[in-house]
């Protein structure tokens, strides 16, 4: 390969001072597999045959950070960027699933390479050398492959994230796993109970973000069962329902595949009908039903992003978006929205959870049989008219009451039965039984009571 990376100057200042110094240095890892790829290179990693103490020495005049020396990595701060400098090294055995117990430096490059995960992240570059390709690597980023460098079992054994790695640069690459390695995947994948929910949950979110995560989802549900096995019962689940066309799983995986690349969307439709099979029902006429489904998803998926040591409002979000995926226009009102059902619906939830939730429906209704489509343009309209209400800034919350707590307090109400009280009379305005001014309001309380 001829061509050449263009390298940042801060970069090339560090891999300067190296080379001054009498020491090779190398480009590696991610930096050279995207240049590879065609994208525009960053977070650049050096490789060197320089020792720690000989890095030190080097680059004495810089600003550096030292966590990490003893496994051979020095970052470097240059023109304000953290740069890791790590020495070749070999890694020593493997206990605990991730990390070797040891490290041993080498002067080689190619022992330093055959170390990593993936032949495409097994490429060095250096301007003087060009491309170092030991393992084939650019051939199999050209080929559009995912291969294991060396044998893949010993690979996975050592640090069994790389499942999980494996599979996401799979999705996010858009690229197959070559046969030996997806069967080491697939019969190691029990590993990854070793690993930490942070970890596993880091390599989900980019996985989710793929552009064949629908591939990757259905062809690898099973390693995603290891780490998440509520998804496990709904693989080959047969929804005998005339609005789907798929399984359980492949729905939820059509869903993600097909929702916007938000991540709290994006997790929502992983989650959104992980609870069907535990109410599945079926009628005289043979048609399955899913009563409460959307209810019991939501319960789990809170349960399960505890698990993954999700943020609480991230939580939050996405187990209230899975709550809500379920609402459905009003026959009653030609298949529309009712300009009612969207202020109950901005009512309960934040501006930016509705137009997530947009999106969450949009997904849902294009991830099953071609009719739903046409649940779409009413999505549409219901967005729209949502973003008038805000502009016309109607009731929509118990901070836009022309009430307030102590005007309730002097009609006599006391602790809980205020804030009651607050709620029975937004319900009221958004229903359009009273509006919303303070007299009105007042006299609508006094006459009905809670």
């Amino acid at each position: 390969m001829n061509k050449k990376i263009k390298i940042p100057e801060n970069i090339k200042n560090v891999l300067s001072v190296l080379y001054e110094n009498g020491f090779e240095a190398f480009l590696v890892g991610g930096c050279v597999r995207d240049f590879i790829l065609g994208k525009v290179p960053y977070d650049f990693d050096i490789t060197t045959n320089a020792l720690p103490h000989e890095m030190k020495e080097c680059f004495k005049d810089y600003k550096v950070i030292e966590t990490g020396l003893s496994h051979g990595t020095l970052t470097v701060v240059s023109e304000g960027e953290n740069i890791e400098i790590t020495t070749y090294r070999k890694d020593g055995e493997y206990q605990d699933g991730r990390h070797p117990l040891s490290v041993e430096f080498t002067p080689s490059l190619e022992e330093d390479l055959k170390r990593r995960d993936f032949t495409m992240n097994a490429i060095a570059y250096s301007e003087k050398d060009g491309f170092v390709d030991f393992f084939g690597g650019i051939k199999d980023i050209q080929n559009k492959v995912i291969k294991a460098v060396g044998n893949p079992y010993e690979r996975f054994s050592e640090d069994k994230l790389r499942i999980m790695r494996g599979i996401r640069f799979s999705s996010q690459l858009s690229f197959a796993i070559e046969s030996e390695t997806k069967e080491a995947i697939f019969s190691l994948k029990d590993g990854l109970k070793e690993i930490s929910a942070e970890r596993i949950s880091v390599e989900l979110d980019k996985l989710l973000m793929g552009d064949n995560v629908y591939s990757v989802l259905t062809e690898y549900a099973e390693i995603l069962s290891v780490v998440i096995p509520e998804i496990k019962p709904c693989i080959d689940f047969e929804q005998k329902n005339p609005y789907h066309i798929y399984t359980v799983w492949e729905h939820i995986a059509k869903a993600v595949e097909k929702s916007s690349k938000k991540i709290e969307v994006r997790l929502s439709m992983l989650f959104h009908d992980i609870g069907k099979p535990r109410c599945f029902t079926v009628d005289e006429k043979g048609i399955g039903h899913f009563k409460g489904h959307e209810e019991i998803s939501a319960e789990m998926a809170k349960e399960i992003m505890h698990r993954l040591k999700k943020s609480n409002d991230m939580t939050k979000v996405v187990s209230t978006l899975v709550s809500m995926h379920y609402i459905k226009p009003s026959k009653e009102n030609n298949d529309e929205f009712s300009d009612k059902q969207i202020r109950k619906i901005l009512s309960k939830i934040s501006r930016e959870e509705f137009f997530l939730l947009t999106d969450v429906l949009r997904a849902d209704s294009m991830s099953k049989a071609e009719f739903a489509l046409e649940r779409l343009p009413a999505i549409d309209r219901m967005e729209k008219r949502a973003e008038e209400m805000y502009e016309r800034e109607e009731c929509l919350s118990l901070k836009d009451l022309s009430v307030n707590g102590n005007d309730i307090s002097d009609l006599g109400y006391k602790g809980k039965e205020i804030g009651e009280a607050l709620s029975f009379l937004l319900d009221a305005v958004i229903s359009e039984k009273v509006v919303n001014e303070r007299k009105k309001l007042i006299e609508y309380l006094t006459k009905r009571g809670l």
